[in-house]
């Protein structure tokens, strides 16, 4: 069965903004997190976190760190009683120093690759699809993929505020953080006449 799906951001956006993170030890959950995920899957809603990590491309850090964030990311999660359904990652740039993700791909956000990908991979219902994040290219990433858009004030959300409005590109909500954006889902889900059960 289709459900309703919440593409979500990683950093700035489920943990603590700190740069390209290298360390497992710099990476910190928000504590409002935990509830927001819980709430998604109270509601049967499918939680899948789309984010771009260049930092692999441009030799930062290797692949294999990447791995190791999201691991100890669904770890924490599971401790605290909140599950994701998927994880996609894009770690190409087109300026990469490291050869083999120097790439102008097809999922880099605000590219539609990661979403595309997690359509064809899992049950998401493409009627009833969001898109929250801590920056222009999250926004941008849900109009190109027609999904209603939620952007956070955690991590760069108030300085994107203004470049959304240079690029005349308008957030279906702008709320405080992810629990903000989770309820801003729920919300327009039982406007929109979804039947979400408590």
């Amino acid at each position: 069965m289709k459900r309703p799906t919440v593409f979500i951001d990683r950093d700035g956006t489920i943990n603590i903004e700190a740069g390209y993170i290298n360390h497992e030890d710099n990476f910190i959950i928000y504590p409002f997190v935990y509830q927001a995920i819980r709430l998604l899957n109270k509601l049967d809603i499918l939680a899948i976190v789309v984010t771009n990590q260049a930092g692999v491309a441009k030799g930062y850090f290797p692949l294999e760190n990447v791995y190791k964030l999201h691991n100890k990311m669904v770890r924490l999660l599971e401790n605290n009683g909140a599950k994701i359904d998927g994880i996609y990652f894009c770690p190409h740039h087109k300026d990469a120093k490291i050869r083999e993700f120097k790439k102008d791909c097809g999922c880099r956000k605000p590219k539609p690759g990661m979403i595309n990908r997690a359509i064809t991979e899992l049950a998401v219902d493409t009627d009833f699809m969001y898109v929250i994040g801590d920056k222009v290219s999250d926004i941008e990433l849900g109009v190109n993929c027609k999904c209603k858009t939620a952007l956070v004030m955690t991590g760069y959300g108030k300085a994107e505020i203004e470049k959304l409005k240079s690029k005349n590109i308008t957030a279906d909500f702008i709320g405080e953080n992810l629990l903000d954006a989770v309820y801003f889902v729920i919300d327009d889900l039982k406007k929109r006449g979804y039947p979400l059960f408590l």
